[in-house]
C-alpha cells in the first residue's frame, strides 16, 4: 500500500469523463471544467487535522445519513461542512469501492447534463 492514499483516490477521481486536478489551498483538488467536486486533505496539512482525508460534494441530508452512519468514518469538513460537503476518512482501512460511489455522487451533483451521459452506469 503507498505511504498515501493520494495515487488510489487519484485514480477515481481522473477515470471520471472531463475530471481534472488543480492545486488550490495547497491540496490536490478534482474539477469538472472549474467546478470543484473533491478535495484532497494530507495527514500533514492543516486541511487534514493529522489524518488524510477527501471532502466530497454532496446534499445536506447524505451528510447528515453518513455521519450519523458511521462517525468514525466520515465528517462535515470545515469550510465546507456547512455547504453539504463530506468528509471521508481514507486512513484505517477505507471502504475503497464506498469511497468510490461518493465520488462519483459529487461528480454527479457536480457536473453539467451532457458530461453525465458519459459518465458509466454503475
Amino acid at each position: 500500500m503507498p505511504l498515501t492514499p493520494l495515487p488510489r483516490l487519484r485514480r477515481i477521481c481522473l477515470a471520471l469523463p472531463e475530471a481534472h486536478e488543480v492545486e488550490a489551498w495547497g491540496e490536490p483538488t478534482f474539477r469538472i471544467r472549474n467546478k470543484l467536486f473533491a478535495m484532497y486533505a494530507a495527514a500533514d496539512n492543516h486541511h487534514g487535522a493529522g489524518r488524510p482525508a477527501v471532502w466530497c460534494n454532496s446534499r445536506q441530508t447524505n451528510q447528515d445519513l453518513l455521519i450519523h452512519d458511521d462517525p468514525a468514518r466520515f465528517f462535515s469538513p470545515p469550510y465546507v461542512g456547512c455547504k453539504g460537503w463530506v468528509g471521508v476518512w481514507l486512513d484505517d482501512k477505507p471502504d475503497w469501492d464506498l469511497v468510490a460511489d461518493i465520488l462519483r455522487d459529487a461528480y454527479r451533483l457536480t457536473a453539467p447534463k451532457k458530461l453525465l451521459e458519459k459518465l458509466a452506469p454503475t
